[in-house]
């Protein structure tokens, strides 16, 4: 077991690597750099060689990686584009943001969607499977940009019960951000529900039909008993892998919904980075989005080892 978990940790390290040497030389290969997007017309001459020897542009792109990668290590993001103001400061109240809109979401959505999964594959082929399938359905194919303007047209505008945009900065108080933070989690929680309900659905569906649980109601044993002690459990070990996408996604800033809401998140900052050109904050957010997406698929791959006995063992022997 502690090797397997080794293994795990050894090749989401990896991976990390691989993924920053990608987001550095995808950065270096984009015509320009931090000082000609920061000096702009300005850039020319000995102000360009000046900017670039103080930001240190002139150095090999090897050895740049491996000041950037070791300072990111350490926490050390480096510098946005005007040299002003450290871009772990800059991230920081971004991410705890995206963090809060996360977890609010997560609260909300995923027992929200174990529930109506489980009742829908109870009830196969019901008028309640059909019905909580179709909403479902139309949940996913809604775009973010058309159920976040329509909440904020019922909700904000017409009825007046919730704010329709996040006016209060990115650095203030988590507490400042509500109650208009309502509208994005509800947006938030539509996307969700849809995606970890089918999942959950189609376990159960999948758990009730085997010979096992066929076998036990052949005995007597109560339903109920078997929905909680066979059905749910095995239910919930394939959507530890979907909460995890739906947790990296979320984490990675949802750029159209904080857009919409102007919520001061990772996505925001994403698109306004990249508005400004500020090729190092691109970069480190980037680095941030793809550590959180390893890390979180790590940490479900470990959940289903530890939670999947026969997972476990089947590992083992391969092993």
């Amino acid at each position: 077991m502690t090797r397997m978990i080794l293994r795990r940790l050894l090749l989401g390290a990896v991976t990390v690597w691989l993924v920053s040497v990608i987001i550095f030389a995808g950065v270096e290969i984009l015509p320009g750099d931090a000082c000609t997007a920061f000096l702009e017309r300005e850039a020319k001459g000995q102000l360009l060689a000046n900017c670039r020897a103080d930001l240190g542009l002139e150095r090999p792109a090897a050895l740049r990686y491996l000041d950037w990668a070791w300072g990111a290590l350490q926490g050390d993001l480096g510098v946005s584009a005007d040299g002003q103001e450290s871009i772990a400061s800059l991230v920081g109240s971004r991410l705890r943001n995206s963090a809060l809109l996360a977890a609010c979401a997560l609260a909300v959505g995923v027992p929200m969607a174990i529930v109506q999964g489980v009742v829908a594959g109870l009830r196969c082929d019901g008028p309640l499977d059909y019905g909580i399938s179709s909403l479902a359905i139309v949940s996913m194919t809604i775009p973010e940009f058309v159920s976040a303007t329509v909440l904020i047209l019922v909700f904000s505008v017409w009825l007046g019960w919730v704010p329709g945009i996040v006016v209060a900065p990115a650095d203030y108080p988590v507490s400042a951000f509500f109650p208009g933070i309502i509208l994005p989690v509800a947006v938030l929680t539509l996307l969700m529900v849809a995606h970890i309900l089918r999942m959950v659905r189609a376990s159960v569906i999948e758990v009730m039909a085997s010979d096992y649980v066929q076998m036990a109601l052949l005995r007597g044993v109560p339903y109920r008993r078997i929905v909680w002690k066979h059905a749910l459990p095995n239910a919930l070990l394939p959507a530890i892998n979907v909460v995890a996408l739906t947790v990296a996604w979320l984490l990675g800033g949802v750029v159209v919904v904080e857009v919409v809401f102007n919520y001061p998140g990772l996505g925001r900052m994403t698109i306004d980075a990249i508005s400004d050109r500020d090729l190092p904050v691109v970069q480190a957010i980037a680095l941030i989005v793809a550590s959180a997406y390893v890390g979180v698929n790590l940490l479900a791959d470990l959940l289903s080892l530890v939670l999947n006995p026969r997972l476990r063992t089947h590992t083992a022997r391969r092993a």
